[in-house]
Formats: structure tokens, C-alpha cells, sequence
């Protein structure tokens, strides 16, 4: 399992012209799930997630995380995040989860999010998104289990 990271002023993800989730300041997630991911990989990222220390304190340090300053987490789902290029141009997906596999640990992922208390938006599972973010720093963080 990956996630990428980034710290935003806003954030938003439209679907089919309709904006399905917005969030103000907080964190916009990519979560890319592999084959073979599991719920305990989906724990242990959530609680890593919610208590990062990427928010900026008084002094302009990261010092916080999202449930200290009371913001947002807005998840989207990528499976781009496994793309293999390293043979031809054309990327490789295989290393993906199985979309109907990969769509229930995403909720599952949802669900533990927002019952560890974060206000969590999200995406559209699967379908072609337009997203909009205002970087904040920029601060871009990796995170894989």
C-alpha cells in the first residue's frame, strides 16, 4: 500500500461535474493499493497518517498533525501509484490490486479514517476525476507498508 502525501490549503475532486469532496486546509491523499494489501497494512497507515506531524505550529514548524489543528484528510484512490515502467514506455498496472478487491480495503481505509475522529472527504472510487489542490509548502510525503 502507498500514499502520497500532501499538504494543502484546499482541496477538491469533481466527478462527472459534481464536486464530491472539498476539503480546506488539511492533507490530500493518493492511496494506491497493491495485490496482496491487507487491513492490518490499512491500521497501521491510518494511525501513521492521522498522527503525522506535517502541520505547521505558531513558529511555522511542523510540529502538528491533522487532529492537533482539527483539519481535513481528502482521500482519492490511484492505482497509477504501481505503475512499472521499467520495460517500454508504456506502463504496467499488474502490480495493482484487483479493482473490486482494492475498492473494499479503499472503504475500509474510509471508514478508519473517519473513526479515528479526522474529517475525511473523498473521491469516487474507479472513476476519472478532475482534481484541484493548493499546495501548502510544498510539503509531499511517501508513506508504503
Amino acid at each position: 500500500m502507498r500514499l502520497v502525501i500532501q499538504r494543502v490549503k484546499k482541496a477538491s475532486v469533481e466527478a462527472m461535474g459534481v464536486v464530491v469532496g472539498e476539503i480546506d486546509q488539511g492533507l490530500f491523499v493518493l492511496l494506491g493499493i497493491k495485490k496482496g494489501d491487507t487491513k492490518e497494512q490499512v491500521n497501521n497507515l491510518v494511525e501513521k497518517l492521522v498522527k503525522l506531524r506535517v502541520m505547521a505550529d505558531e513558529n511555522d514548524k511542523m510540529n502538528l498533525s491533522v487532529k492537533d489543528i482539527n483539519s481535513s484528510i481528502l482521500v482519492v484512490s490511484q492505482f497509477t501509484l504501481y505503475a512499472n515502467t521499467k520495460e517500454g514506455n508504456r506502463p504496467s498496472f499488474i502490480e495493482a490490486e484487483d479493482p473490486k478487491k482494492a475498492e473494499k480495503l479503499y472503504e475500509y481505509f474510509v471508514e478508519k479514517l473517519k473513526g479515528s475522529g479526522v474529517n475525511t472527504q473523498t473521491g469516487n472510487f474507479g472513476e476519472y476525476m478532475n482534481i484541484k489542490t493548493q499546495l501548502d509548502g510544498p510539503v509531499t510525503i511517501v508513506l508504503e507498508n
